[in-house]
């Protein structure tokens, strides 16, 4: 059986990718550019977060319990847009998004809800907004793709400089990466270049998907005990698997019995 088995909408731009929706067993995915899922939404549950390494990006919440304003850069199906605007009503959100058709497609199809008072979509190039001078925000999440890979101005040391200035104290930058890429090693190195207060990265439980947890300051003594309150609690209050998140980072990241190195 065709994995396509029913298509939503296609938009296309001259000289553009493709933007395609289909939807399959009960779930949604939009397409950019490629076959390739770039995010997804269970129909019957269109706030939850369907995919693992939408799930492994709030990990930053071990570390920032309690973030005031996020930005995001890429809004896809809007997936970790409407998780963090459902389900923390005391934050500030803004998502920038370089193609309307996106946000056209995320709006009519993925609930992206449309624009308040603490829900901002911006229609522009990540990269430049975060050049410009901004409101400071305590989480940065960056997920960025076309069809085929990371997109080249959303992975360079200037625009992770760029993050790292836009952060408030304790903050956090949250990147999505593809282990396979040829290029994983140069980016990582990349952003613990840019944040030498500590990087961490954490696999997402399907393989493939690699988040880097970048500090704007020491996150301190990281102890595991410590952590794994903090997963329980987290993940009474979410409903995300925050223990395996904990158990990812110990395989990825320096550590020893008791603490894990940032």
């Amino acid at each position: 059986m065709n994995f396509f088995a029913r298509w939503l909408a296609r938009k296309r731009a001259q000289g553009g990718e493709p933007v395609y929706v289909s939807e399959r067993h009960g779930v949604r995915s939009l397409h950019i550019g490629s076959d390739t899922v770039q995010s997804a939404m269970r129909i019957a549950r269109p706030y939850d977060l369907e995919l693992s390494y939408t799930r492994s990006m709030m990990a930053f919440l071990l570390f920032n319990e309690r973030p005031r304003r996020v930005l995001m850069v890429g809004l896809g199906g809007g997936s970790l847009a409407k998780f963090v605007y459902h389900r923390m009503p005391w934050v500030s959100l803004e998502v920038v998004e370089v193609d309307p058709r996106v946000v056209a497609i995320a709006r009519q199809y993925f609930h992206v809800p449309p624009d308040d008072d603490r829900f901002t979509v911006r229609i522009g190039d990540g990269a430049e907004h975060l050049s410009n001078p901004g409101t400071a925000a305590d989480v940065i999440v960056i997920d960025g793709y076309d069809g085929e890979a990371q997109v080249e101005t959303l992975c360079s040391g200037a625009f992770y400089e760029a993050c790292l200035a836009r952060l408030r104290a304790r903050g956090v930058l949250v990147v999505n990466l593809w282990g396979s890429d040829r290029r994983f090693n140069e980016y990582v190195e990349c952003v613990e270049a840019t944040f030498p207060a500590g990087t961490l990265c954490l696999p997402a439980q399907r393989p493939g998907n690699i988040i880097a947890l970048a500090f704007r300051d020491s996150p301190g003594n990281l102890l595991w005990d410590e952590l794994g309150a903090r997963a329980r609690a987290l993940e009474d209050q979410y409903g995300l698997e925050f223990g395996e998140f904990v158990r990812g980072l110990r395989r990825m990241n320096r550590c020893d019995a008791m603490r894990l190195y940032a």
